[in-house]
């Protein structure tokens, strides 16, 4: 009786292997496309803050910093402090929140290197 039951779940467990390993190599399906986000950057990268208020949104959130823009949408949600204290930021000049961090301390050479990631453009006059 033994004999039988270890005999049919070690069968049972090489078909699984099997099955599992075949469908690793299997083509994948071609991803859908997703549809273009309503308004793309203009290609030039400069921007008025008439653009960047345009975004304005925790899933659109562009800041101006310093005299650069950047596209802060991804991030928002992974800012270390609660991401709430960002979107007040969302669509406006920022270099002061960012600089003092609403505190008094400034961001670290850790935090100006990921933010660096995130620029898309810079300002320009109206």
């Amino acid at each position: 009786m033994m004999r039988k039951l270890y005999l049919s779940s070690t069968v049972m467990f090489w078909i699984a292997v099997a099955a599992l390993w075949g469908t690793a190599d299997a083509p994948s399906k071609p991803a859908i496309a997703s549809p273009p986000p309503a308004e793309q950057p203009a290609p030039s990268g400069r921007y008025t803050t008439r653009d960047v208020a345009r975004h304005a949104l925790p899933k659109d959130c562009w800041m101006i910093i310093r005299g650069e823009v950047y596209d802060l949408s991804s991030y928002i949600p992974d800012h270390p402090a609660d991401p709430a204290v960002m979107l007040p930021w969302c669509g406006r000049e920022a270099s002061e929140a960012y600089r003092t961090k609403g505190t008094g301390r400034a961001h670290s050479a850790y935090a100006d290197r990921q933010l660096a990631r995130y620029r898309i453009g810079t300002l320009k006059a109206p």
